[in-house]
Parts: structure tokens; sequence; C-alpha cells
């Protein structure tokens, strides 16, 4: 595959920083409206974590001329889709509607935006804590090993590093959040300086720059966007092995594994994403081959990689054990299998590279996630094109390139363990396989 791809891009920017992608597909009578926001869980300073989440749930509920809820009801009245999401580096919202209702996207986005303050109300606030802080008990707090990215993200990133902290914050300051809290952080980042729209399928793309400029080319240009709190630069490695033992109300032991690699805009990530493709993804994957079908070792096995932009992304594996497994010995050979990874073969590169050159593909055959992939390319990197060159970087990515990757990185000097084990006189879950 690993060819150039050629989806037509054009960016303009308004007068008030609001950076405008246009990409033109006349394929399929619909169209993606999809606003990235350069804010995220990384943003949130001491005694304000879980904000950028928290102003997500806000952000539907109702601005000036838009009553609470309207927004969803008039999306799906008119036969689209939408919804948003909230992560360490950014908040995006998005919406796929068919084409003549290009409008009602724009104008829905724009007007909460522009003017969601005056709409803003002290039961709103109350009613979507509740919402936020019931989500964190049902996702987190009383889930099996729910917890999981709190105590990974704290043994991979020091306290004075952005990524420290969970998207979905600590209890304690999702319930102390104020009026004047949401007020100042709406003001601070949701301008049209710190924001992407990207519009993507058919439209017209004259009657499109019309409606743009609107809609949004009135609202007013934001300040200067505040430097990341704390320190973002850390050590390529965490300097060693740092361990947690946890015993919870699990059905299953499982162990994780996490590793510092390269931030998604270095060269390096592409080896690291590969890497835990090779390892975890599919039945083909090394960590399935040998943890599940052959040592019989593991329920369930997985690896991914955070593609995060400040000082450092994250690798992480783990495995869910039997009832009677040794978390012990599920880590040897969670171990065996990170750093076997230098003698990695052409074959198994090319394939880790065919499933993840296919699974951007199908994000890109959706107009949506097309938009979405827009955005984001614009808002990490500044370069919306540099889409169409993402198959080529994976492609290029050697056996060498990742056996260098594991030699620098997946060793012992860069590892976090968490080990989940059964709470002392709990029964284990029957397991069927």
């Amino acid at each position: 595959m690993s060819a150039m791809l050629s989806i037509p891009i054009e960016r303009f920017t308004l007068d008030n920083g609001l950076r405008v992608n246009l990409s033109h597909d006349p394929s399929t009578p619909v169209v993606g409206v999809n606003l990235w926001y350069g804010v995220g869980s990384r943003n949130e300073r001491e005694g304000k974590t879980g904000f950028a989440h928290l102003f997500e749930h806000m952000m539907f509920q109702g601005s000036e001329h838009v009553p609470k809820n309207r927004h969803f009801e008039l999306i799906e009245k008119a036969g689209g889709s939408l919804n948003a999401t909230t992560w360490f580096d950014r908040t995006n919202y998005f919406e796929t509607v068919p084409s003549h209702h290009l409008e009602l996207a724009l104008w829905l986005e724009s007007d909460r935006m522009g003017w969601m303050l005056p709409a803003m109300t002290q039961e709103k606030l109350d009613n979507q804590r509740d919402v936020v802080m019931n989500e964190k008990r049902q996702r987190h707090d009383n889930q099996p090993y729910g917890d999981w990215d709190e105590w990974i993200q704290g043994m991979v990133y020091p306290a004075s590093h952005p990524y420290h902290h969970t998207v979905i914050g600590s209890m304690e300051d999702i319930e102390a959040a104020t009026l004047d809290d949401v007020a100042e952080f709406f003001q601070t980042y949701y301008v049209p300086n710190n924001a992407v729209l990207t519009v993507c399928g058919d439209f017209g793309r004259e009657e499109a720059l019309v409606l743009i400029e609107r809609h949004f080319g009135g609202i007013a240009r934001g300040g200067d966007i505040p430097v990341l709190p704390g320190d973002p630069n850390l050590d390529p490695v965490i300097g060693g092995t740092v361990r947690e033992r946890v015993e919870a109300d699990v059905p299953l032991p499982r162990v994780l594994m996490a590793y510092r690699v390269p931030p998604y805009t270095h060269a390096e990530f592409y080896a690291a994403d590969i890497a835990g493709s090779v390892l975890g993804s599919g039945r083909a994957s090394r960590l399935y081959r040998s943890l599940v079908r052959e040592q019989r070792l593991a329920k369930d096995v997985t690896s991914f990689v955070f593609p995060l932009t400040s000082g450092a992304g994250m690798l992480l594996v783990w495995a869910t054990g039997f009832p009677d497994g040794d978390p012990d010995e599920i880590e040897g050979a969670l171990v065996a299998e990170v750093e076997g990874l230098a003698s990695v073969t052409d074959q198994e590169i090319q394939r880790a590279v065919a499933l993840t050159e296919t699974g951007l593909i199908r994000q890109i055959e959706r107009v949506g996630d097309r938009a979405d992939l827009v955005s984001m390319f614009d808002q990490l990197f500044d370069d919306p094109e540099r889409l169409n060159s993402e198959l080529e970087r994976l492609g290029a990515v050697t056996p060498e390139d990742v056996s260098t990757f594991v030699g620098r990185f997946l060793g012992d000097d860069n590892r976090a363990v968490l080990t989940y084990v059964l709470e002392t006189g709990k029964s284990p879950a029957p397991v069927t396989t």
C-alpha cells in the first residue's frame, strides 16, 4: 500500500485566528464538520484537573441562541450524528449531516464558540458536574482495573509533567469547580485562535467560505494561549523499573507494563507505533501467539501506543491471567516478548504496517473521521497536508528501525509495571476459554 494519498485540502485563516480546512469530496451527499480546540487535560493546572472533560459536557448545555439539548435535537432531526471527546492534547466536537444541512452544523458550532457564556448557569454546572462524577465512579472507581490509567500515568510521568494526571481528573477538583472557573476556562481556551475547523465532504467551496465567515468571522479573537503548566520536558526514559502492586476487587490477575516512547511529533514515533502493532494487534501478534496460544498464561493480551505530543508518548502492554495464574510468570513472559522485538522480522513489520495502513484508510473513507484527521494534523503539526504523506511514513519503518527503538526504549531502565491481584479472601471469577 504505502503510497501518497491525494486528499484535497485547502487551508485558510480568518482574521480572528480560526484555522479553516476545506476538503471537497462529492462522492456521497454528506458533510462532516469538525472542530478541534487546543485544550486537553495537559492544560489543566493543579487543583483544576478534569476541567477539559467537564467543559466538553458543558458545551452541550446550550448557548445564547440554542436552548439546552437543542443541539442534539436539531442535528438528529436533520438525519445527522454528533459527538465530542476529550483527550490529553485536545478536545474535539463533530457532526456529520446531509450536505444541505451544512449551515446548521456551522451555526450550532459557532454559537457555542462565540455565545456560550450568556447561557451558563449554576444549575447547568451542578447537573453536569454530577454527570461527570458519576461517570468517574462507573468507568474508573467502581470498574475492575478502572483506575489503571491513574496508576500508570503517575508512574510514567512525574508529578510536574502535564500528563501526570488523568483526563477524567480528580473527584475533589471536579466537585470544587465553580461557575467563575468554567467561565475563565472558556474565555481562555474556547477562542478562535485556539481552534481548527474542518469541513469535509460534499459542499460548494464558495458557499462554505461564505457560511464560515458569516458564522465564525464575528467572534472575537482571544488572548494568547497560556503555556503548559508544570514542565513538559522530561528524560527520554524513566530511569529504572518502577512497580506498583494493587489488591483490588478484580476477577482475574492482570499485569500492565508501560514505557516512555518518542512523542508523536518525533520521527521515531512510527517505529514505536509499528512495534506496538507487532506486539499486540490481532491473533497473529507476538503476545497473543506466545502468552495465549502457546504458553496459556493469559486469557487476553493487548498493546497500543499513545500518540502524545508533550515530551513523551507511551507504549502500553497488558495481559490478563487465569484464576490460578502467577503474576510474576506473566510479567516475565511479557518482558521476554517486548525485549524479543529486537529480532523482529521483515514479515512481521510488513504485516504490522499493512494493519496500521488499513486502519488509517478505513478512517479516511468516512468523511467525519477524515475531517477529524485533517483537524488533528493541523492542530498538532500545523500542517493538514501531512495526512497525505502519513502512509509513506508508516511504510518506511524497517526492522532495523524497530530493533533500534527496542534497544533504546524498551529495556528495564524505562519500565513501569502495574500488577492487579485479587483481594485477600476473594474468590476468582470463573473463566471460559
